[in-house]
């Protein structure tokens, strides 16, 4: 049960084991998929960087708070950002989607994304992804993947080479938080978010034969 299965792992391993596995969003416009490439981890009230530092809770970070596997949509900056809630209810830790490598319904994040120079820019990044996906209201947000228009599979997908960890990105504050290595991402792969180019793969993209 996927509830039971983010619940019951701590929330940095669980953010390595999401590379690899499929997103799906049963779009209006037909089925969407992507690996996910890139995430990071949010460790709750005592991470300075996360949305219930110090156990701040609103209705907009409300999704946090409630059981394992409860879609997280909130805004930053005009873009629509992707998390999925980790720990039993009460518990407010979840991971940030940064990067999706498309699978099914690439020509329709074309269109989603049409400024777009290539197809590596699509989803290399969790405001870039949601575009592509079509995503741009908060209508998911405090649904579950289990039964909404967005699901994961858990059980079929591709598996990393290499998984690299890092400091996370975009992160205001000072000290150990905003240092700490819980964005993790999948080596060499094109679709990770500020990747350089002389690391790239393009033979396989970083993942297992």
């Amino acid at each position: 049960m996927l509830q039971d299965y983010f619940e019951q792992g701590d929330t940095t391993t669980l953010a390595r084991q999401l590379l690899g596995k499929q997103l799906f969003y049963h779009s209006p416009a037909g089925v969407l998929s992507g690996y996910i490439v890139e995430t990071e981890a949010y460790l709750g009230e005592l991470d300075r960087a996360a949305h219930a530092f110090a156990g701040h809770r609103s209705p907009k970070n409300e999704a946090l708070y409630q059981a394992g596997g409860t879609i997280y949509i909130y805004t930053i900056y005009g873009q629509y950002l992707l998390n999925v809630s980790t720990q039993p209810q009460g518990v407010p830790q979840g991971i940030l989607i940064r990067g999706l490598q498309p699978h099914l319904g690439q020509a329709i994040m074309r269109q989603h994304r049409p400024h777009a120079r290539t197809d590596f820019e699509l989803t290399n990044g969790p405001g870039k992804l949601m575009a592509a996906l079509g995503i741009q209201d908060l209508s998911l947000n405090l649904q579950n993947y289990t039964d909404s228009a967005l699901t994961l599979n858990l059980t079929a997908g591709k598996r990393p080479l290499k998984i690299e960890a890092a400091s996370r990105i975009g992160i205001g504050v000072q000290g150990k938080w905003q240092a700490a290595p819980l964005r993790f991402y999948v080596a060499h792969n094109p679709f990770v978010s500020k990747i350089p180019k002389r690391a790239l793969n393009l033979e396989n993209y970083g993942w297992q034969s």
